[in-house]
C-alpha cells in the first residue's frame, strides 16, 4: 500500500531512473544539427577523434553524448532510421551495464548500435549475442552499415567458419554471434597449446539479445566439447533389443503414509525426466541379458546403459527432442526449436537414441572441456542485455549476474491489446480450437503467426489446418534453411 502511494507521488523506480537520464537525452538532441552539417567523410572521422580523446584520458562516459549523436546521424543516413528519444535512453541503460526491458517492436536491434559503437571505441572488441545464426548474420549486415559509415569493422561468427575466419571476426571492432558459438569458441581456445592459435580476444563488453532466454532459461545448460572413447558399440544394440520387452508400470500409493508399491518392469517420472526399474523389472533384465545380478559391481556399466536405453525409449521423442536426418540423430534445442548439428547427449544417451532409431551408432564421447552459459557470461568485464520481458526476473538477474533491470517507456502509447491465456481441459481440444480460430482470422485476410513447442506439435497442427483447407507454411527444425524466405512472407495478407 505504502509502495503504491510513494509511486504515485515520486513515480516508480523505473520512471525515476528514466527521468534522471533526460538531461543526457537533451544534450544528444542538441548536437543533432551539428552532426547533420558534417559530410560523410567528416562523420566517419569522428571515430578517430573520439579514440584520440580516450588516449588523452577521457572516459567512455565523457564521450557518450557526441558518440550517440554520431550513431544517430549515421543511422539516419545509411538506414533512414533515426533513433527516438526512448531508444537513446535504452542505449544509455545498456552502456551502464544494465538490462533494458523494451516492448516488442520498439527497435532493440537499433538501440544496441549506440552502446556497441561507444564501447567499441576502447579497441577491445564488443560482442553482440543473438539467439540464432540467422539473426547474427542479418543484424551484422543490417546494423553493420551504421558502424561502417563510422569507420568501424564488423564481424559475424556462424557455425561453418574455420579458425582463421573466426579469428578475423573476433579481431573486428564489433562481433555478432550466438551464445553457443561464443561459448564453444572459448572452450576450444582453452584446449589450444599456443596463444597465437586462440580465436577470441578478452571478454570486454557483451550485449545479450533476448537476455532472459540466454541468461536465465539456459543459464545452467552445459556446453561440452568431447572426444571419442575406444569402446565397442555392440552393447547398445544388444540392450536396445530388450527394452520393448519390458512393460511400463506405475507407483501406487497405499492408504498408510509413505506406503507405496510398484507395478510393471519400470516406472517413469515425467516431471524429473527419470526412469527406474522395479524389482520385477531388474529380474527380467537379468534373465534377458543372462546376468546373475544386475547390481554387482562388475555389471554397473550394463545397469547404467539399461537406464539410458529406457530413457531413450520413454522420455526422448522423435520430432520433439531430436530429428533423424541423413542417418543421423540431431538434437533439437528445447528453447529455440532449432537443430543443433554436432551437439550430442552424454553418458551413452545419444548412442541409446541411435540404437532405438536404427541408425549408425557413433562411439561414446568423453568430456574434454565444459562450461555453463552462466559461468561464461560472468567473465565479461561489462555485461548488458535486452528483452521484452525482464522485470519479472529482476531478482534473479541481480542475484546471479549483479544486473539491474530498467523498463524503457514505449515511443508511442501501446495500441496492442494483450489477451489473457486460455486453458483447455485436453490438448486435443486446444489444437481443435486453435485451428478453428486460425481459419476464421485467415478468412478475414489477417496474417497469423502460430508458435508451438516442438516439431511434432507444429506438424500435428499443420495436419489439422490441411484438413480445413487453410494454406500455410511450417517453419521448424526440419526446414530451417527456408527461414529467411518464410519470415519475409509472414506479414502478408492471409499468411499463416
Amino acid at each position: 500500500m505504502l509502495d503504491t502511494i510513494l509511486a504515485k507521488i515520486f513515480g516508480t523506480k523505473h520512471e525515476r531512473e528514466v527521468k534522471a537520464m533526460l538531461p543526457l537525452d537533451a544534450a544528444i538532441n542538441e548536437m543533432e544539427p551539428q552532426m547533420e552539417a558534417l559530410s560523410d567523410a567528416e562523420l566517419a572521422a569522428q571515430t578517430a577523434r573520439f579514440k584520440e580523446q580516450l588516449a588523452q584520458g577521457a572516459s567512455l562516459d565523457d564521450l557518450l553524448v557526441p558518440a550517440f549523436a554520431a550513431v544517430r546521424e549515421a543511422g539516419r543516413r545509411t538506414l533512414d532510421m533515426r533513433h527516438f528519444d526512448v531508444q537513446l535512453i535504452g542505449g544509455i541503460v545498456l552502456h551502464r551495464g544494465k538490462i533494458a526491458e523494451m516492448k516488442t517492436g520498439e527497435g532493440k536491434t537499433l538501440v544496441a548500435t549506440l552502446p556497441v559503437y561507444l564501447n567499441a571505441l576502447a579497441g577491445k572488441g564488443v560482442h553482440v549475442v543473438t539467439v540464432n545464426d540467422y539473426l547474427a548474420k542479418r543484424d551484422s549486415e543490417w546494423m553493420g552499415k551504421i558502424y561502417k559509415a563510422l569507420g568501424m569493422s564488423v564481424g559475424v561468427i556462424v557455425h561453418e567458419l574455420d579458425d582463421d575466419e573466426r579469428r578475423e571476426s573476433y579481431n573486428c571492432d564489433i562481433t555478432y554471434g550466438t551464445n553457443n558459438e561464443f561459448g564453444f569458441d572459448y572452450l576450444r581456445d582453452n584446449m589450444k597449446f599456443r596463444l597465437a592459435d586462440c580465436v577470441q580476444r578478452e571478454h570486454f563488453f557483451a550485449i545479450v539479445d533476448e537476455v532472459d532466454s540466454i541468461l536465465i532459461d539456459e543459464a545452467r545448460t552445459p556446453l561440452i566439447i568431447s572426444g571419442p572413447s575406444e569402446e565397442s558399440t555392440d552393447k547398445y544394440y544388444k540392450i536396445n533389443r530388450i527394452i520393448p520387452l519390458l512393460t511400463r508400470g506405475e507407483v501406487i500409493e497405499g492408504k498408510e503414509p509413505g506406503q507405496k508399491w510398484t507395478t510393471g518392469d519400470y516406472t517413469v517420472d515425467e516431471k524429473h525426466r527419470s526412469v527406474a526399474l522395479t524389482e520385477e523389472g531388474s529380474l527380467r533384465v537379468e534373465k534377458l541379458l543372462g546376468l546373475n545380478n544386475l547390481y554387482e559391481a562388475v555389471n554397473m556399466e550394463i545397469n547404467h546403459h539399461v537406464q539410458q536405453a529406457l530413457k531413450a525409449h520413454v522420455l526422448f521423442h522423435r520430432d520433439r527432442d531430436y530429428v533423424v536426418k541423413d542417418d543421423e540423430v540431431i538434437i533439437v534445442d528445447e528453447f529455440t526449436g532449432r537443430m543443433m548439428p554436432g551437439r550430442r547427449w552424454s553418458d551413452g544417451l545419444h548412442q541409446a537414441v541411435e540404437a532405438k532409431e536404427g541408425v549408425r551408432i557413433q562411439r561414446e564421447n568423453q568430456t574434454l572441456a565444459t562450461i555453463t552459459f552462466q559461468n561464461y557470461f560472468r567473465m565479461y568485464k561489462k555485461l548488458a542485455g535486452m528483452t521484452g520481458t525482464a522485470d519479472t526476473e529482476a531478482a534473479e538477474f541481480d542475484k546471479i549476474y549483479k544486473l539491474e533491470v530498467t523498463v524503457i517507456p514505449t515511443n508511442k502509447p501501446m495500441q496492442r491489446h494483450e489477451f489473457p491465456d486460455i486453458v483447455y481441459r485436453t490438448e486435443e481440444e486446444k489444437f481443435r480450437n486453435a485451428a478453428k480460430e486460425i481459419k476464421q482470422l485467415n478468412e478475414k485476410g489477417q496474417p497469423v503467426l502460430v508458435g508451438t513447442i516442438s516439431v511434432e506439435k507444429s506438424e500435428r497442427l499443420s495436419g489439422l489446418l490441411k484438413k480445413m483447407g487453410v494454406k500455410h507454411e511450417v517453419l521448424n527444425a526440419k526446414n530451417h534453411e527456408r527461414e529467411a524466405f518464410i519470415v519475409a512472407q509472414a506479414g502478408r495478407k492471409s499468411a499463416v
